[in-house]
């Protein structure tokens, strides 16, 4: 067997799933909701996920409602306890949106961060109340700003001059004045992906506070009669573990603020501190504390404000990921088996970078094993190939495993985020369903795509 490549080091290079979670004190397998039963089948939320894949087929997105809720009532508490009560978490749709997501947050009296046009809509669906919607883009086009301001969206996080002048003239048309927040770039590292970093200076997202340009992006809004400003946002990147940069950007913000009270005269009321927070993927990334990051980056905002002589203000966080991608994990079923000898050994799957293209933008780590065998001991090192007629369509490579054989189901962990909502059609391939688990039962909350809906733009119904 070829190990020169092996790179998991935060595992030992041959181990048994099950004797490594408990001799490590762990209550589950990289998460405590995921666990192995008497049968060696992994389980998720308690149930046997080989008999939910036998159940609704493969690929199959399975989710974990009770931690999506949980996580919800985390960033709700922990913001109201070190904010104050007017401060609010946006769920950030983009990570996952779809009707029974937004529900929850609805349930969970969240506000809901949309992106798009189709976003808004899927909120609009569910009947979402509209004055807790953010609006984020960087190319928001006159349609989509229409189709908002018609429908009393709260907030416009504008991106650029020539929004803030779209937004002004909708709002024109339509009698009404429009509630803005100005995304602005505080220059802060976060250490994190370079694709994934948006709080540079050079960031396409924003106007710099360095350059000056945020200051006169705001003389602008402020200038729009159809327009009131209502604060400031920021957003410096995702997958973010250490703790720094996210109070250092609530400081910057906070300065901003009270620069721009002191320089134009503007107070504002709400500033958006974004999301970003990190969800591990391997055992090397260690989890969040959601409540304590709250409360640091609160101290570093208030101590700040409070030098400044500034007021209290409502405080805005966007979370996404860091709601939905631990409750995910996605099942495939291995369709083949390729050992090319001293070089590398392949499990061709029946899924990719249709269902999950992460690994192929960024090169995304992953857990994954076999979910019909996770007691076993992995002693074989395999490329993840997928689906795909695309020779970079993998999910990884390296990854132990037993030995794999035809007909196994390959769990990959943490696909809650990113995953569906970056789903593709290459290669006319379906969508695979979104299964939600809770209280021992599942239900369908996205049925799986079939062939005619893939194609129904393309029929002629008359």
């Amino acid at each position: 067997m070829h190990i020169a490549n092996y790179t998991m080091a935060m595992k030992p290079p041959w181990y048994n799933i099950k004797q490594y979670y408990e001799k490590d004190g762990c209550d589950g397998v990289l998460y405590d909701n995921l666990t192995i039963n008497e049968k060696d089948h992994l389980c998720m939320a308690g149930m046997d996920t080989v008999e939910l894949a036998q159940e609704y087929g493969t690929p199959l997105y399975l989710m974990d409602e009770e931690r999506i809720i949980n996580r919800m009532r985390t960033y709700k508490r922990a913001m109201s306890k070190h904010f104050g009560g007017t401060s609010l978490p946006f769920y950030a749709s983009k990570a996952l949106c779809c009707r029974r997501i937004i529900e929850l947050a609805k349930a969970e009296d969240m506000g809901v961060d949309v992106v798009s046009a189709g976003e808004l809509f899927v909120a609009e669906s569910v009947g979402f109340p509209m004055n807790k919607i953010c609006f984020h883009g960087s190319s928001k086009t006159r349609a989509e700003i229409d189709y908002a301001v018609g429908l009393g969206v709260g907030f416009f996080i504008c991106d650029s001059e020539e929004e803030l002048r779209r937004i002004d003239a909708s709002a024109a048309v339509r009698g009404v004045r429009q509630s803005i927040i100005l995304r602005v770039t505080p220059g802060i590292d976060p250490h994190t992906f370079a694709a994934v970093a948006t709080g540079l200076i050079d960031s396409k997202f924003g106007l710099p506070i360095p350059t000056g340009q945020a200051r006169e992006f705001t003389r602008t809004a402020l200038s729009l009669k159809n327009i009131e400003l209502r604060g400031f946002h920021c957003h410096i990147g995702s997958q973010i573990f250490d703790k720094q940069p996210l109070c250092d950007a609530a400081t910057v913000m906070a300065g901003f603020a009270a620069d721009m009270r002191d320089e134009l005269g503007y107070s504002a009321e709400i500033i958006d501190l974004g999301g970003g927070f990190g969800v591990p993927y391997v055992e090397s990334e260690a989890e969040i504390d959601i409540d304590d990051t709250i409360r640091l980056v609160a101290e570093h905002y208030k101590a700040e404000m409070s030098r400044r002589g500034f007021g209290d203000t409502a405080v805005f966080m966007e979370p996404g990921r860091s709601i939905v991608g631990d409750s995910g994990l996605t099942l495939y079923e291995i369709q083949d088996v390729k050992v090319i000898p001293g070089l590398k050994n392949y499990v061709a799957i029946d899924g990719g970078m249709t269902d999950n293209p992460r690994y192929a933008l960024y090169q995304s780590q992953y857990t994954m094993l076999l979910a019909n065998r996770a007691g076993e001991r992995a002693d074989t090192l395999y490329t993840v190939g997928g689906r795909c007629c695309e020779s970079g369509d993998m999910l990884g490579e390296d990854i132990p495993l037993p030995a794999a054989r035809v007909g196994d189901m390959l769990a990959v962990m943490t696909t809650g985020a990113y995953n569906y909502s970056m789903a593709s059609h290459y290669n006319c391939v379906p969508k695979p369903p979104i299964v939600m688990l809770k209280d021992g039962k599942s239900y369908a909350a996205v049925r799986r795509e079939s062939f005619h809906e893939m194609l129904a733009c393309q029929f002629d119904d008359t």
